[in-house]
């Protein structure tokens, strides 16, 4: 496979994985809306918590070490694929090994929810460990296909497996809802279920195909899938193992920081079940902005930024035409991810308790989870400007930089599960966003430090870009006390005709913030209308 070709499949794979999350996220929330009008919001707690963390944690140790090392470079072109599904199956024991460790843990050494609440919390806690060893069958399958870039399989395999969960979870929670942990677990067994089963059916129908033989594949049979020795080699590739243990030693504080707040949530009894499901769901919705909105902004332009600029060398040893462009372009992205966070922030404020009432009913709306999601619309403004910074910060530092900052993100990993220990026994569930909250500051200082340096010997000034217009300002402001005086008058118990009222209050003010941002934030429209990033790619080429 020439290197077009594997440029070109890399990016096929990822367009598809960015809408396989796109799916998951849509359909996740419905599941949540859905399911919220007929379980508890401890039940949510337990499952969304601390059975998803066991079953995650259980399929990341168990296998993200053999992922690395098996589809790494390092372990060569030359190969015996025997060898390497050899290793590979060694994450279905090494899963029974989890299973049964972290399953003693969930089952004697945590808190058990009240068998009122929260029925059948023993088998579930088996059923999901269960789950995650059998998606562990897959594993060597998933590693074929993801090293011969075999991209459909993955997302035919995913997008059944969640529909036929969602579909699962949905008929037994209406026709079922005292089975408790039961439904959940049983949707969980499928999902995993139907990963195993796409990716075997494909393998059978692939092996000894003409396509197989066209694209020179190594295996003939399905029973190359299974563990065998063949002569004159070792059992497995010992320097794919060695590698292997290198990662795996690696995997537990990648795990730890991944899911820090979860553990903190499940070890440390800082918040109730109630409101470790309300906090869940608040996260989930909130994060959506952020992932359908600022991620893609974020990943596009560090390619841009890496392109144009040269890493590790300052701005007077770089060309000036590419310095001006990468600099406007910093500035307008800066404006256009503030403006919008500063929107999501003020509208956010009034809106909140509207929004999870539509949501999940009075559940949502009349606990702390308007308190929750006002929090995290502020939290939606530093994650945009952060990472706004953070990639252009990344494209521009020299490796030994990154090397640096990449124990700096370590730091202060370690001291945001410090915090949020800290501060959620302060303010519950708000804490955790706190936490995150003071975690980004301390990113966002510095990545505007260090921009500030790069372009202090130049007539550039990006970091204008973080001077929203006095006008806008003044707008904002009005609109966040007109609309905080609207919930207060409208939201959210007079009925329909109350509610419509407040959104369209919310709808004449947002107008009225628009028509400001169109009126003093030209260069930011003239940056949107024409696509400037597009049009200096071509100019580049």
């Amino acid at each position: 496979m020439s290197t077009q070709d594997i440029l070109k499949n890399a990016s096929t794979l990822a367009s598809y994985n960015v809408l396989l999350q796109v799916m998951f996220r849509v359909l996740t929330f419905l599941l949540n809306a859905f399911t919220l009008r007929f379980v508890s919001k401890e039940l949510i707690g337990v499952v969304n918590v601390r059975l998803t963390l066991l079953y995650s944690t259980l399929v990341f140790l168990s296998r993200e070490a053999f992922r690395r090392a098996c589809l790494s470079a390092e372990s060569g072109t030359n190969r015996s694929w025997r060898q390497v599904i050899n290793l590979l199956w060694l994450t279905v024991p090494l899963g029974v090994l989890w299973a049964t460790l972290l399953g003693c843990v969930w089952l004697w050494l945590l808190e058990v929810p009240d068998p009122q609440t929260v029925p059948h919390y023993g088998p579930a806690v088996v059923l999901f460990a269960l789950s995650g060893v059998q998606e562990l069958l897959a594993e060597p399958l998933w590693v074929l296909a993801q090293a011969h870039m075999f991209v459909q399989v993955k997302v035919i395999a995913e997008s059944l497996a969640m529909i036929a969960k969602c579909s699962v979870t949905v008929v037994l929670v209406v026709f079922a809802p005292d089975w408790g942990l039961y439904i959940f677990s049983a949707g969980q067994l499928v999902y995993t279920g139907f990963l195993v089963l796409c990716y075997v059916v494909y393998f059978i129908r692939f092996l000894g195909s003409k396509e197989a033989a066209k694209k020179t594949f190594p295996l003939q049979h399905i029973r190359d899938l299974l563990p065998s020795r063949a002569d004159g080699e070792p059992l497995v590739d010992w320097t794919v193992a060695r590698l292997t243990w290198s990662f795996f030693k690696q995997s537990f504080l990648k795990q730890i920081l991944t899911e820090g707040e979860r553990y903190v949530m499940t070890f440390m009894n800082v918040l109730s079940f109630g409101d470790q499901g309300i906090y869940d769901i608040v996260n989930n919705l909130g994060s959506m902005v952020a992932r359908f909105i600022f991620l893609p902004i974020e990943e596009s332009f560090y390619i841009f930024f890496a392109k144009v600029l040269e890493r590790g060398r300052d701005v007077e040893s770089q060309k000036k035409e590419d310095v001006a462009i990468a600099a406007e372009v910093l500035e307008c992205l800066l404006k256009l991810v503030l403006v919008i966070g500063l929107i999501i922030a003020v509208f956010g404020y009034a809106y909140s308790h509207l929004a999870l009432d539509l949501y999940g009913g009075a559940m949502l709306s009349s606990g702390s989870g308007p308190g929750l999601l006002r929090c995290y619309s502020c939290y939606v403004l530093l994650l945009a400007v952060n990472g706004v910074t953070e990639c252009f910060v990344f494209a521009a530092m020299s490796q030994q930089e990154v090397d640096k900052y990449n124990l700096v993100m370590l730091a202060l990993s370690m001291s945001f599960l410090l915090l949020s220990y800290m501060l959620t026994w302060w303010a519950g569930g708000i804490g955790f966003i706190l936490a995150n909250c003071l975690n980004m500051a301390l990113r966002i200082s510095h990545s505007l430090l260090y921009i500030h340096r790069y372009f202090q010997s130049s007539q550039w000034k990006p970091l204008r870009g973080l001077l929203p217009s006095p006008l806008l300002l003044v707008v904002l402001i009005i609109s966040a006390g007109v609309t905080a005086g609207s919930e207060a008058v409208f939201c959210c118990d007079g009925g329909w005709l109350f509610r419509m009222a407040h959104i369209g209050v919310g709808g004449v003010c947002l107008l009225f913030v628009l028509v400001a941002v169109l009126l003093t934030e030209t260069q930011l429209v003239q940056f949107v209308r024409t696509q400037l990033l597009p049009r200096y790619r071509k100019k580049h080429t």
